[in-house]
């Protein structure tokens, strides 16, 4: 199969975005989605199921506060969902949204300044038609940006996250059948793996495998971003492993790859309770869910790069802590 159809519906639903006025929004949704489109989003957006709420609940506010608003992709490919036998494709978009902060979002306060929401999406396309999308965004990245740190130190670095080292991500021509069959098998693998957790191989061993020894690992704000298997070991991966306990099996809705690059997201990916430590708070025992998106890039036959978003307003709110809420002075849903 080629996707080239299914880009290109993408491409010019960005451009339409990009173009639009916040009152022209309604339209452009229109267009390109069906009216009944499944929109999934972090909080405090959640589950939307209609194209037109849509656009004012999420779209035009955005648009009226980061004004001039342009959506800077650094990775796009596409491809059959893994997870389903029937016909079901999905375009994966990821970058920025960059734009001037120049009035209030969610209670955050506008900088007057350049700002950045970092954000991946994944689009089910039929027919010319968007028919579902899960679109998720860093919103406490946005909330530093403007002085607004909701979280504790965290244990790696977050900065304005590039695109991939190559700069090839926008896969904008056929890519190979071979490619993306070598990137999901390796993405399979890398999930096999990390479903284990206890009684397996040491942790930096047991990465290995799947990982480049210089991977990257693009963590959200609250965690950051950390450089090769021993910090990644080090900074998030042994902390976070040992900062909960009654993880559930790994469930998504997609999963696909398109030549060295593939993702995955589920609603939610798993639960998992926290036993203590986890950003600096103490444990509650009760289970979270834990929304994510993972984008990778494979080099050779090893994973080089990850970039993943998680909903950490989502799960801190599931453990009584309305981080947004506290920090802008709202209360959310």
């Amino acid at each position: 199969m080629t996707f080239q159809k299914e880009k290109k519906v993408i491409s010019d639903f960005h451009s339409a975005l990009d173009s639009a006025t916040p009152q022209d929004v309604p339209s452009v949704m229109s267009r390109f989605c069906t009216p009944d489109s499944v929109w999934r989003g972090f909080h405090p957006f959640n589950l939307i199921n209609d194209a037109e709420q849509l656009a004012h609940q999420f779209w035009m506010p955005l648009k009226s506060s980061l004004i001039r608003l342009q959506n800077r992709v650094d990775i796009m490919f596409a491809g059959q969902n893994s997870l389903r036998d029937e016909s079901d494709v999905w375009v994966v978009t990821m970058g920025h949204l960059m734009g001037l902060f120049d009035h209030p979002w969610l209670g955050i306060r506008p900088t007057g300044k350049l700002a950045f929401l970092r954000y991946c999406a994944f689009y089910k396309v039929a027919d010319g038609k968007i028919m579902e999308t899960a679109m998720y965004f860093d919103i406490p990245h946005l909330m530093v940006q403007a002085g607004q740190n909701p979280f504790p130190p965290q244990t790696a670095a977050h900065l304005v996250q590039p695109g991939p080292m190559p700069h090839d991500g926008l896969l904008s021509t056929e890519q190979p059948v071979a490619e993306g069959k070598k990137t999901l098998a390796l993405i399979n693998a890398m999930i096999s793996d990390l479903g284990q957790w206890q009684g397996g191989l040491p942790l930096e061993e047991e990465l290995a495998r799947t990982w480049h020894q210089d991977m990257i690992w693009w963590g959200p704000e609250g965690i950051g971003a950390t450089y090769t298997i021993e910090r990644y070991a080090k900074q998030h991966s042994g902390p976070f492993r040992a900062g909960f306990k009654d993880r559930t099996k790994t469930k998504h809705i997609c999963r696909l790859a398109e030549g060295h690059y593939g993702g995955f997201f589920g609603w939610p990916n798993f639960t998992a309770t926290p036993s203590g430590g986890f950003m600096g708070m103490p444990a509650t025992g009760k289970p979270g869910e834990f929304r994510v998106i993972d984008i990778y890039r494979r080099a050779e036959d090893k994973l080089a790069e990850n970039w993943i978003f998680i909903d950490l307003l989502h799960f801190w709110k599931q453990q009584g802590v309305d981080v947004l809420g506290r920090t802008a002075g709202i209360e959310t849903p």
